[in-house]
């Protein structure tokens, strides 16, 4: 700055900058031999590394879904009532059917004396029951549960459910979880309230042995905030739905304003058993395989493939350990990092048969069509089941139902080639069914469960979107579900369902199940549009034939004032020429 001029801030403003120049210079300097000490800004005093590390510590994950439990389906209080309902009775159907007994399930839910917002829920079924020690782990423990290991079709999977079910309950009314407990006859019921230390994820409850008025079974119930409606994804929904996917359960529902509804079984057959298979190798990841082999007790690598895994034999084995250039008598133990990714990738290029199908158990076509007619009295049935498939190593299976238009839209033709009209179902009988003007009604099923939320988000619906069914006599606008008075059921079977959250509303989209999804829909679609254009030549037909007869009695009086004939026979000629005019035409 030349000399005598004014600075830009004013005239003190060069002396100023001086004297912070020297102070930069003097604080870098004792920078190179001192401790950097934290400086004070406008927001108060900065913390040191020491200071963030004593403020840090484990979360519990009962915590964690405290403050996010939206994830497991506690959104709304109406939503929490529905997912608190659906794993009560999702545990109970499984003990149920582990243990080979017809399911005959009780649901109630009672409003609270004094409140608008709180239920009780009630769950009860004639299981075998659950012995002492574990009832406080599985209703006060979150992801505790025996079916997160296994490859094994069942409804529950993650071991969160119902202790969540307790969780939200807890934290909106306070009370703990009331569970009554029997496992047979000459053993005496055992009840509990269980509350769920969220800080430790631990149980902390109360028992005693009391009297029960059934043999066998679990009684669970869970006083929570809630908020009870009819309609779509309601409870109530929901109950009618699970009866016509499990149609060998008898079902009483209590509802809050005092009705009974009693589903009654339509079979007395239980699902097929399943069996557990090992995981296989198709569908095994690089860091599963690494915990595998550590964990291992085989003593070689040839034991080892053939022993942890499904559908290898002697020959795949030595195949597999060519490939990755391993030693089949080298020790599990003892496979290097670098070893573990070329056995990996050799996993992935042997050719290996399908995971075995005796782990899942589909519905049925047969038990699908019983408990949609069971349920709905439609025009029109039919259902299709696709072969087994494979995601990820995962075998599962597509099936889907559709039932479409009210019972009567059809008209009949007997054998004798009569048009009949028949009797038009009443509208409560068909209260699944979409209207004619409205998009279908889609009910989604993942191992025999109904999903009620996430429509959209479903693979499910994104396979029925994709299907083009204006070829099966359906309008669809872009990019949306087609129009028509139709409910369609979609049901995948699976080891491992692979939703997209823990609560279990919405299927990811794999391109396997994807592609399996759209072959099983458009199957049902082929059979509907035969369906459609047959009703449609019966209803042209008809319409042809009331011509007929609306013009034979005039050619009958033509004929009668020509030959001179009496009414008599002029009106057995009209009937021989209807009954001949109806036979020869062709619907």
């Amino acid at each position: 700055m030349v000399k005598g001029q004014g600075s830009l801030f004013g005239p003190d403003a060069e002396e100023e900058s001086e004297g912070v120049s020297k102070k930069r210079r003097s604080k870098k300097a004792n920078d190179g031999s001192e401790t950097a000490k934290p400086s004070r800004g406008s927001g108060g005093s900065r913390k040191t590394a020491e200071a963030m590390a004593k403020s840090q510590r484990e979360i519990s994950v009962s915590e964690f879904f405290t403050k996010n439990r939206h994830l497991l389906g506690f959104d709304n209080p109406r939503k929490a009532l529905l997912t608190a309902v659906k794993e009560a009775v999702d545990n109970s159907l499984d003990a149920c059917e582990e243990a080979g007994i017809l399911p005959d399930l009780l649901v109630e839910i009672r409003q609270l004396q004094g409140y608008d917002d709180r239920y009780t829920v009630i769950v009860q079924d004639n299981g075998p029951g659950i012995v002492k020690a574990q009832v406080p782990n599985i209703f006060g423990k979150l992801l505790y549960g025996s079916k997160f290991h296994r490859l094994k079709q069942s409804r529950g999977q993650q071991g969160i459910g119902i202790s969540a079910a307790g969780m939200y309950g807890q934290l909106t009314t306070g009370n703990p979880v009331r569970i009554t407990s029997r496992t047979g006859k000459r053993a005496k019921a055992h009840y509990f309230e269980v509350r769920l230390n969220t800080s430790k994820n631990k149980p902390e409850f109360t028992d005693e042995e009391r009297e029960s008025d059934f043999d066998h079974g679990t009684r669970v119930e869970i006083d929570m905030q809630a908020e009870y409606r009819r309609g779509m994804r309601s409870v109530d929904e929901y109950l009618k739905q699970t009866a016509v996917s499990n149609p060998h359960v008898r079902l009483t529902w209590n509802d809050p304003n005092g009705n009974t509804i009693v589903y009654e079984r339509g079979t007395d057959e239980l699902p097929q058993e399943t069996k557990e298979i090992k995981p296989h190798p198709h569908g095994i990841e690089l860091g599963l395989l690494i915990k595998m082999l550590s964990d291992s007790n085989e003593r070689t690598l040839h034991a080892f493939l053939q022993t942890e895994f499904s559908r290898v034999s002697a020959k795949v084995s030595h195949d597999i350990c060519d490939i990755a250039k391993l030693s089949t008598r080298a020790h599990p133990k003892r496979i290097a990092r670098a070893e573990a990714d070329r056995l990996h990738a050799a996993l992935g290029k042997v050719k290996i048969m399908a995971p075995p199908t005796n782990c899942i158990a589909p519905i049925g076509e047969a038990v699908l069509l019983a408990g949609l007619q069971k349920e709905i009295k439609a025009d029109f049935y039919t259902a299709s089941t696709r072969p087994p498939a494979v995601y990820r190593g995962n075998p599962f299976i597509i099936e889907a139902a559709l039932a479409y238009g009210r019972e009567g839209d059809t008209m009949e033709v007997t054998d004798e080639g009569k048009i009949l009209t028949r009797k038009k179902a009443a509208s409560h009988e068909t209260e699944l069914l979409g209207n004619a003007d409205e998009a279908i009604r889609l009910v989604r099923f993942a191992n025999r469960v109904p999903l009620q939320h996430q429509q959209s988000a479903c693979a499910i619906t994104k396979g029925v979107i994709s299907v083009a069914w204006k070829n099966y006599m359906l309008s669809q606008p872009k990019g949306a579900l087609p129009i028509g008075p139709m409910v369609l059921i979609v049901h995948i079977a699976s080891v491992w369902v692979p939703f997209t959250s823990e609560s279990k509303e919405a299927i990811a989209s794999y391109p396997e199940i994807l592609k399996e999804l759209k072959l099983a829909v458009q199957e049902c679609g082929r059979k509907l549009a035969t369906h459609i254009r047959k009703g449609k030549r019966i209803a042209t037909e008809y319409m042809k034939r009331d011509y007929i007869a609306t013009y034979l009695p005039h050619i009958g009086l033509g004929l009668q004032e020509i030959l001179g004939i009496s009414d008599e026979v002029r009106d057995n000629d009209v009937a021989i020429l209807t009954d001949v005019l109806e036979r020869t035409r062709k619907v």
